[in-house]
């Protein structure tokens, strides 16, 4: 059996669309279609149902997916291996928000610049988009907080701690016991900032915290959350952040946390590569170092 058509096949299985498959392949979406079909014949039986969106596989062609998979991406490995023998350069195109590629993502991966890589990070704030861009090979790695599902490998990379803070004006006119005796009420009047006008931190840390909605809408909407933060500290109202990039301005006492509930909001991030794509080496050893970094955030 031609190894190239198994190749396409598996792209397209891990894919779930001729479309994709062919971007990552870098072949037209007729080839691919051409090979599949061509495979089938081989087979005699069909191997994907096609859908108004997409593909599914058959009984056979999941059969046939989990008996190849394995031994093409250790082919894969064993090429990839060989290519860093002879010093090809590799691109390492990651993508996810700004805040946390700047901070976390691009810093552990700085090792991998002298052992024959380039880094380009892509700045996408929604979930959706860089997964898009993900499947359609655009990337290799996303970091997200959106688990997803089918064509991906997501691994949890870390857990995030939201903090409720405000400039040190703003605590000292709620201050911590008028606001664990009048719950979000003793917030009222004070602005809020957030990253968008659906209040999507604010709202998440209201539901926990105080098991509420928010009662009031964003007084300043901020590009990013370092710029959310600058507002903060400069006494523009409250703001939900994440901890790891306000503590340096909670150390100091440029902004102060209004609240310390026994059960702080944490939300997961997540290190997620198309599936298989683990079996090259230049991803894998990517993966570890963001995984290895990460048990110290």
């Amino acid at each position: 059996m031609d190894l190239a058509l198994l190749r396409t096949f598996v792209a397209v299985h891990r894919a779930g669309s001729f479309t994709r498959a062919a971007a990552l392949l870098g072949l037209s979406q007729p080839a691919v279609t051409s090979q599949i079909r061509t495979l089938e014949r081989q087979l005699g039986r069909p191997l994907f149902h096609r859908r108004a969106r997409g593909v599914t596989p058959t009984a056979v062609g999941d059969e046939l997916a989990h008996k190849a998979a394995p031994h093409l991406d250790a082919l894969l490995r064993i090429t990839e291996t060989e290519r860093e023998v002879a010093g090809a350069l590799r691109t390492l195109h990651v993508a996810g928000p700004p805040e946390f590629l700047g901070l976390r993502v691009l810093p552990a991966l700085a090792p991998l610049v002298g052992r024959g890589h380039t880094l380009r990070a892509t700045l996408q704030t929604g979930a959706e988009e860089a997964l898009d861009g993900l499947a359609a090979g655009h990337h290799d790695l996303v970091v997200t907080t959106a688990r997803p599902r089918g064509l991906f490998t997501a691994t949890a990379l870390c857990d995030e701690e939201h903090v409720l803070v405000s400039a040190p004006y703003w605590a000292a006119l709620v201050g911590r016991d008028r606001l664990r005796e009048e719950g979000p009420a003793a917030l009222d009047g004070i602005p809020l900032v957030e990253v968008h006008e659906s209040l999507p931190l604010v709202t998440r840390y209201w539901a926990t915290v105080f098991e509420a909605p928010p009662d009031a809408a964003a007084t300043v909407v901020a590009p990013d959350l370092r710029a959310v933060l600058e507002c903060v500290q400069s006494g523009a109202g409250l703001a939900v952040i994440p901890r790891y990039l306000c503590q340096d301005a909670l150390d100091s006492g440029r902004i102060v946390a209004l609240a310390e509930p026994p059960v702080p909001p944490l939300r997961t991030w997540f290190l997620v590569t198309r599936a298989g794509g683990l079996a090259l080496a230049h991803l894998a050893r990517a993966h570890e170092l963001l995984l290895h970094a990460a048990a110290h955030w």
